[in-house]
């Protein structure tokens, strides 16, 4: 058996990969508003500008938005399950799993975008997310 903060180092690789899209996100967007030569206007409706951009650049800002969405969740799970000392094969490798299939989601939107497969990708991330939320339950309650 392994030491509980094992669940941590998936932890800290999502982040780590948040981060990522996000250097991306504004390596995409930044070049793209100056190509444009768009103006910032604080009293546009939220998003109205952003909408003008190329397809292939938003997708990497809309990215970015669904890694502070649902990975909130499996951030609480894992921390909760490593405080409570789960140290399992399988709660390591649900996190992991969680955590690459995530990756593969992002990949995937900011390259290609093909959403039924794209939806796939996040149905099975979400799936594991599921069993891992399980299992951290049948542990609390």
């Amino acid at each position: 058996m392994q030491s509980s903060s094992a669940l941590l180092a998936p932890v800290i690789a999502l982040v780590l990969w948040t981060f990522v899209m996000w250097g991306w996100m504004y390596a995409t967007r930044i070049p793209a508003l100056v190509r444009m030569r768009m103006r910032l206007d604080r009293d546009a409706p939220r998003g109205a500008q952003m909408n003008q951009l190329p397809p292939e650049v938003r997708w990497k800002a809309d990215n970015y938005n669904h890694l502070l969405e649902q990975p909130t969740l499996f951030y609480a799970v894992a921390i909760a399950l490593a405080l409570l000392g789960d140290a399992s094969l399988l709660s390591v490798a649900m996190a992991w799993a969680y955590v690459t299939l995530r990756a593969a989601h992002s990949l995937w939107q900011a390259l290609v975008n093909h959403i039924p497969t794209r939806f796939y990708i996040f149905v099975t991330s979400s799936l594991v997310l599921l069993a891992l939320t399980i299992k951290a339950a049948l542990q609390v309650f």
